[in-house]
């Protein structure tokens, strides 16, 4: 099976690296790793691109940062051009210690027509589980439910080894499922050409849910295959300020719920209004911390 793995960098070369070395490990797979990368300083791009060619791989300028989807879909298209059937779409701070990941998802999405986009579990070097994630209904009321999280204090960033975060839905068996984490999927190329690849409105987070919808608003399906197993050796520190990462998941959030909720007028409105302030009372937060 023929695979492209779509790595967007943004400052990130040494976690490219690790992540290269990792899927030149993988077997029974004809794997071309695209590298693209998303604007970042001069220093960190020259690193990219002599790992290209030291590795033989495809190396892409984006030109401008766009975002997330954006900077994604730049590989996405050429993967499409170049005729691959499937591609990975995986962040830089992943690893792949299973030599067997990518044929495995690959021959797993193909055992289910209905299925466009497949995902793993995914740890953390800790151990938390983060796949895949809980998705709310569409209703309006929903919106609401982080009023509850907020009362009850629920635990959303795991423990320790086997913990599940209240955001992931059973990590522990195969099933269909609502939302993958972004951070490494597996998705079918013409099912990303028919519904014109990544919805490039939103820059950062909040991207999965919104694929996870139009997902099934294609009559289409997910899946979440727990037989294989990549790591997620995420850092927090480098997303950047509180204010930023809000500002950006508010915008997602609103975009989701405008153009994808199916709510009546009243509905977006209440839901708006909800995340709205669920996000100035965030920033409130941080305010008064500092």
């Amino acid at each position: 099976m023929r695979v492209a793995a779509i790595l967007l960098n943004y400052n990130s070369a040494d976690d490219c690296r690790k992540c290269v070395s990792t899927l030149r490990t993988q077997k029974d797979v004809e794997l071309e790793v695209v590298i693209v990368d998303n604007a970042s300083c001069t220093r960190e791009a020259e690193a990219v691109k002599r790992l290209c060619a030291e590795e033989g791989l495809t190396f892409i300028d984006a030109g401008e940062n766009k975002g997330y989807n954006a900077g994604n879909n730049v590989g996405l298209r050429y993967a499409a051009e170049k005729g691959y059937p499937l591609v990975l779409v995986a962040n830089p701070d992943m690893e792949f210690p299973d030599t067997e990941y990518v044929s495995t998802l690959a021959d797993e999405i193909m055992k289910r027509p209905d299925v466009v986009a497949i995902g793993s579990d995914v740890v953390t070097p800790q151990g938390v589980h983060q796949n895949p994630k809980v998705r709310g209904t569409e209703s309006w009321t929903h919106s609401f439910a982080w009023i509850g999280d907020l009362l009850k204090g629920r635990n959303f960033a795991g423990s320790g080894q086997g913990s599940v975060p209240s955001w992931v839905d059973n990590p522990k068996e195969s099933h269909y499922c609502r939302c993958l984490n972004g951070c490494c999927l597996m998705i079918r190329t013409d099912f990303l050409k028919e519904i014109g690849f990544f919805d490039e409105r939103t820059f950062l987070y909040g991207e999965e849910p919104i694929f996870g919808r139009r997902v099934e608003l294609a009559g289409k399906r997910m899946y979440y295959y727990a037989g294989v197993t990549c790591v997620h050796d995420h850092k927090k520190s480098r997303e950047g300020s509180p204010e930023f990462c809000n500002r950006h998941w508010r915008h997602s959030q609103i975009l989701y719920i405008r153009h994808y909720s199916g709510q009546p007028f009243y509905g977006r409105w209440l839901a708006e209004l909800s995340s709205r302030t669920y996000f100035f009372l965030l920033n409130l937060k941080h305010r008064l911390k500092r």
